[in-house]
């Protein structure tokens, strides 16, 4: 049980991985698809892990893999803060600030 547990963190990694990826071209469409199937994967995770708990070395593994999916988030987040930040302008109604 142990194992498929670390092969549904490994699946978000992977997913988290395509979504910068996609993040880093400026495909948002993907990133947004990408995060429902992570959405998934975490749902199946948790319904998976239930009451199990990793041994010593598989938690070790475990919390590399976390590691390296928030290094992901953070770098996601960074890249999308300028387009929030003109939707949310777009949402108010207030003009782009754009350079011809």
């Amino acid at each position: 049980m142990n194992n498929a547990l670390l092969q549904y963190y490994e699946a978000i990694e992977t997913a988290s991985h395509e979504m910068l990826e996609a993040a880093r071209i400026g495909d948002w469409d993907r990133v947004v698809k990408l995060e429902g199937a992570c959405a998934v994967l975490i749902s199946q995770l948790k319904h998976a892990a239930g009451d199990h708990s990793l041994g010593t070395e598989e938690a070790q593994l475990k919390s590399r893999i976390m590691q390296r999916i928030l290094l992901n988030d953070a770098e996601i987040r960074h890249l999308a803060e300028p387009w929030l930040e003109d939707l949310d302008q777009m949402l108010s109604g207030q003009p782009r600030n754009i350079l011809h």
